[in-house]
């Protein structure tokens, strides 16, 4: 079982690139750590579960089960669920830290898109949204939440104005 989880690791870690926030965690390779791990070669997919742990820079995922599907030796999607999964981000070199939580994500890398569905929530600095989904486009810093074809599934946001300096008497 372990040569089957390094072997894995190794196949992953030599395909294509995971773009992300930062211009350098795209040049970074793919780490992911779990439990237990498969790889399909006809579907072209790796299902790992346990405590999955995956990081690329800046980039860290925490969640109970990810699959990735790779199609022409490029991760073409990753999906990520957890009881929540959640992830973290530096946007930016000098930005405040972008995370987020769902009961299921997607992450497409030629896209730079990551999705939370579910549960969706989004924090960076004191923000705060929430919806059943956010979508985050990580080489754009942008987040959208919700749904237009429903005023049912509303987004709930939370904007805190930092606290002003007491000028001591």
């Amino acid at each position: 079982m372990y040569f089957i989880k390094i072997t894995v690791i190794t196949v992953l870690l030599s395909m294509g690139q995971w773009a992300v926030a930062l211009e350098s965690d795209s040049e970074q390779p793919v780490h992911i750590d779990s439990n237990t791990a498969s790889y399909n070669d006809k579907t072209g997919t790796s299902v790992y579960t346990g405590n999955v742990e995956t990081t690329q820079g800046s980039l860290h995922i925490k969640s109970d089960k990810l699959v990735v599907y790779v199609k022409n030796g490029d991760i073409e999607k990753m999906i990520f669920t957890g009881k929540p999964a959640k992830f973290r981000q530096l946007p930016g070199v000098g930005k405040e830290e972008i995370r987020g939580q769902g009961l299921t994500g997607e992450y497409y890398p030629a896209k730079n898109k990551l999705i939370l569905i579910e549960k969706a929530i989004v924090f960076q600095g004191t923000s705060r949204s929430a919806s059943r989904l956010i979508v985050y486009d990580s080489k754009n810093s942008l987040i959208k939440a919700g749904e237009k074809s429903s005023d049912s599934k509303r987004v709930h946001s939370v904007f805190k104005a930092k606290p002003k300096n007491k000028v001591a008497k």
